[in-house]
């Protein structure tokens, strides 16, 4: 089977099951499952139930599509997400991205836990994502293209919306939250960092650096979706003295800051036209 029919095959498999249409798909990082409560539900399907999807191995990631309202908006909501270094291919770490563009999703706002490199920074603040380095192994894109789902060699240069940026500002200004604006270094994983890597990634232009996003941002772009991305800073590894990392720290501090990125999400969503 090829991509194109997985893809129309689990479109077509969702489609069944709900109500309305989405315009807009929300995914949720590390520790941030909690932002599931700003939706206002009317189905949620496990992933396992859904053909072509794999199933998230990694704590603090539900495993469910949520569908929904928030304000007058359709919504479509990742609880949880896949990781390359789980094993995963690149085609299945993005494919949920492709099933979006085809159930109808426009704009996708895409959250995670990050590392900061950018000695500025707090453990807990929010960091809008205006551009990424992409330095994993592999690429997303790679291999035959299908017209059908994209353009041979998408363009780049924006693939962060800058309206959505500037709208995301707003609200923040509006809620007195404080947030960075910064550049995201996707790294393929699962150990964290050393604190010569980290010297090494916000010298390369790096504010902060994580194991998501990254993939799925490119391919939400080639199937010519807006992209808005916001990091939480979890952990900082820019100090003098190395400061020893675990998941269940970053799940904390995630879980910390979430109830900020929810409000600002859903106060953006409820912006939209």
């Amino acid at each position: 089977m090829s991509l194109f029919e997985k893809i129309e095959s689990t479109a077509s498999f969702i489609r069944q099951r709900i109500a309305t249409q989405p315009r807009i798909g929300i995914i949720l990082g590390s520790g941030l499952g909690g932002l599931i409560d700003m939706i206002d539900k009317e189905i949620e399907i496990n992933y396992s139930n859904i053909p072509n999807f794999p199933v998230s191995t990694v704590e603090g990631h539900d495993g469910k599509l949520v569908f929904g309202k928030i304000g007058n908006n359709q919504v479509m909501l990742m609880a949880g997400r896949f990781h390359y270094y789980e094993g995963y291919s690149m085609e299945e770490v993005t494919f949920p991205l492709r099933v979006m563009k085809a159930l109808g999703v426009e704009s996708v706002f895409i959250s995670n836990a990050a590392g900061g490199t950018n000695p500025g920074f707090k453990i807990g603040e929010l960091m809008i994502i205006r551009d990424h380095i992409n330095l994993f192994p592999e690429h997303p894109l790679r291999g035959p293209n299908d017209n059908r789902i994209g353009v041979r060699f998408p363009d780049m240069s924006q693939a962060y919306d800058p309206q959505l940026i500037e709208l995301a500002k707003e609200v923040a200004a509006v809620q007195g939250v404080t947030v960075q604006t910064g550049v995201y270094i996707g790294l393929q994983g699962p150990t964290f960092e050393t604190p010569s890597e980290y010297r090494w990634l916000h010298v390369i232009g790096g504010d902060a650096v994580g194991m998501s996003t990254v993939p799925e941002v490119i391919v939400a772009r080639h199937a010519g979706m807006k992209v808005f991305a916001i990091s939480v800073i979890t952990d900082l590894g820019v100090t003098d003295v190395p400061v020893i990392i675990t998941h269940q720290e970053v799940l904390e501090a995630a879980n910390a800051a979430a109830p900020l990125m929810a409000a600002l999400v859903e106060e953006m969503i409820k912006r939209l036209n």
